[in-house]
């Protein structure tokens, strides 16, 4: 009966596979056959080199300020369990990965930019507006700003995994703060940082609205800038291939490299007691993780604050009377639960189908290149620009008739594909961390199927599979990439209602609109985090 279920995950999991590379892969085909017809010897030009070294330098630096102040963040979340407002804390850093970037950059500029208030208040204390978020300081800020919450949240969940046995022995042995970090938080943190620096670095490689909003000028601009000038201004598809194909590999070599860093630590054994730690009640750690936490809300929260009072100055009672509106928030929900859902299920069987071929004992170069395959597309895909997969699916489908007749079809698949990355980070680590635990005994027991996931997986991992599908939900509806090629009176969402009013000089109406994404956005991270308030122990 088993050899039979993992069989067919098996086969599910390469059809799965098998669609992924299929709809890439047909994308950038087209892509290259309705190419341009330059000459090549100009294809990696001094432009070229000089956007690759400063994708880069300002993914290195953001990915390194990102996991640095990721680090005491997520501790600080792990030890102060019960302290007022920690849920809604938690809520706070989901939101940024469901607003578009050109919003969430707005917000920055409310705040650190020429007219923001932090420059107002330096030149009342007489200094001449010494902060220019233009350029790399920006765009490193942004990133931050997007990226320190994402690993944060990431490292958190590997920390609630510790089982509870170790907090106990340490209290039991009267560990300080700094062996238990050192002997109990590092391994747990050092075993997810290939994954975490992995993605974060990813997503600011690939950033693209954030560094043409904050760039500057052409000195700032990056690979992701170039593709989309090639594409846009000279429809050079094959520039467009090769310059993304040069991202896969800079990128590619890099996670190589993150792999071999640090690998995974080995699953301690459980008994599934509720956590309860000791060693944030001491004064001087709880001043530290209150500093850290008190950072954290004003470095998030300000941004969320400028939008919020820019949006309530705006007519909400007309906007959310508008037929438009309404259209625009169904087509989004539409288009978002779908590509939540999907994402959810591709990353879950993907995760089982990796392990059940990692677990069999004979296990040859096929099905390790297999496995390694698997692990590969959760984080390729993020390489893929959803301009890329656009236009060339927009291509694909032209000979077929009107092309708006199978938007949201596409839009619903590359939004499900672009949050892949994301809700793997999340279910992994957890279904790795079940399965360690559980699989040999629900074996021995005979367990399979729909019994042994209604009674041993869902209990456990309903709180992982709630947060993914929020994170997806969030991502999906505040999209802006995919949108973009397809958007029009007829298929209109909220991030893409918003940059039409941006551009035509709406601004009342988009700060309204951007308010209205970000409390829906809100409403989505209640949803996913509403189990966190039940799962953080009451122990004794």
């Amino acid at each position: 009966m088993f050899a039979s279920e993992n069989r067919m995950t098996i086969a599910a999991g390469g059809f799965g596979l098998g669609g992924i590379l299929l709809f890439v892969g047909l994308a950038a085909a087209a892509l290259l056959v309705h190419g341009g017809t330059g000459g090549r010897e100009d294809l990696f030009d001094a432009y070229v080199w000089r956007v690759t070294r400063f994708t880069l330098l300002q993914a290195s630096l953001s990915t390194g300020l990102s996991i640095l102040f990721a680090i005491p963040v997520a501790r600080a979340l792990a030890r102060q369990a019960a302290f007022p407002g920690r849920i809604w804390l938690l809520r706070l850093m989901a939101l940024p990965l469901g607003l578009p970037a050109l919003v969430a950059a707005l917000g920055l500029i409310e705040v650190w930019g020429r007219q923001g208030f932090l420059n107002k208040a330096l030149v009342a204390a007489g200094l001449a507006e010494p902060i220019s978020i233009y350029g790399l300081f920006g765009i490193l800020l942004a990133h931050v700003f997007f990226n320190m919450p994402l690993a944060a949240r990431l490292m958190l969940a590997g920390l609630e995994r510790i089982p509870a046995e170790y907090w106990r022995t340490s209290a039991n042995l009267g560990m300080g703060s700094l062996a238990i970090f050192r002997f109990i938080e590092w391994p747990v943190i050092r075993g997810l940082l290939p994954g975490i620096a992995g993605l974060v670095f990813m997503l600011c490689a690939t950033s693209f609205t954030l560094v043409l909003t904050l760039g500057g000028g052409p000195a700032a601009s990056t690979i992701e800038v170039a593709i989309y000038q090639a594409l846009r201004f000279d429809f050079d598809p094959p520039r467009a291939i090769a310059l993304s194909g040069l991202q896969v590999v800079l990128t590619g070599l890099l996670l190589l490299l993150l792999k071999f860093v640090a690998p995974p630590p080995e699953e301690g054994e459980t008994s599934g007691r509720a956590i309860r730690r000791f060693d944030g009640c001491q004064g001087l750690a709880r001043l530290a993780d209150r500093i850290w936490l008190t950072l954290a809300l004003i470095f998030v929260g300000t941004p969320f604050a400028a939008i919020a009072a820019s949006g309530l100055q705006a007519d909400l009672a007309r906007l959310l009377s508008e037929h438009a509106v309404h259209r625009a928030l169904l087509t989004s929900a539409a288009i978002a639960l779908p590509s939540a859902a999907i994402a959810v299920a591709i990353a879950a069987l993907m995760i089982r189908t990796q392990r059940l071929v990692l677990s069999r004992r004979r296990h040859g170069m096929p099905a390790r290149f297999f496995a390694g395959t698997i692990g590969a597309s959760m984080s390729f895909i993020l390489l893929a620009p959803p301009i890329v997969l656009g236009a060339g699916w927009f291509l694909l489908l032209r000979p077929f008739g009107d092309v708006a007749r199978f938007a949201p079809l596409i839009v619903i698949a590359i939004n499900a594909l672009m949050a892949l990355p994301f809700v793997h980070r999340v279910l992994a680590p957890a279904m790795v961390t079940h399965a360690a635990r559980t699989e040999r005994l629900a074996a021995s027991l005979g367990i399979g199927g729909f019994h042994r996931l209604r009674w041993i997986d869902w209990p456990p991992l309903r709180k992982a599979f709630f947060t993914a599908f929020s994170f997806a939900l969030a991502l999906s509806l505040g999209d802006l990439g995919a949108i973009a090629l397809f958007g029009s009176q007829d298929l209109a969402t909220l991030p893409w209602l918003l940059y039409s009013r941006m551009g035509s000089y709406r601004t009342a109406d988009a700060a309204g609109l951007a308010l209205l994404l970000g409390i829906l956005c809100l409403i989505f991270t209640v949803l996913g985090t509403a189990g966190d308030d039940r799962t953080r122990g009451s122990g004794t």
